[in-house]
């Protein structure tokens, strides 16, 4: 049950910022270097971001688009909306616009059995800052 302070009885609420930190406490953070890397050895690079930034901002050539929204229902075998693409077993390198989603979204498919998942610390934004090359999202519907 939550109070009128924001409190969940017996524990206190924690902020956004507070559980991604957490979460890339539990998690391997990636630089673009590092990151580029995995990209070159064939790591899935999965862009969790929503359509709409995709089409603005490009997107990391060769990644899959997987809306955060959606990750954990594509990345589910047993889930009617399971994407070939994911496998439990597979390298999993996740980003988003600037690493908080994808810090989150990490944990989650380690929590469904990813062993072998990581993100991009600093997102998309990092990898554009650094000259890396994007390519033209879909566009937005």
């Amino acid at each position: 049950m939550t109070t009128n302070s924001g409190t969940t009885t017996g524990r206190p609420a924690k902020t956004a910022s507070q559980l991604v930190t957490e979460a890339k406490a539990r998690i391997t953070n990636l630089t673009v270097e590092q990151a580029e890397a995995e990209v070159k050895a064939g790591a899935m690079v999965v862009d969790i971001r929503e359509a709409e930034e995709l089409a603005r901002e490009g997107i990391i050539p060769g990644a899959v688009h997987a809306p955060r929204g959606m990750l954990e229902f594509y990345a589910d075998p047993s889930s009617p909306y399971h994407r070939p693409p994911f496998a439990p077993g597979r390298r999993v390198v996740l980003y988003c616009a600037s690493g908080g989603r994808s810090a989150l979204a990490a944990v989650a498919l380690q929590g469904l059995g990813y062993a072998d998942v990581a993100h991009l610390d600093g997102g998309i934004r990092a990898w554009k800052d650094s000259g890396r090359q994007v390519e033209p999202g879909p566009a937005s519907r």
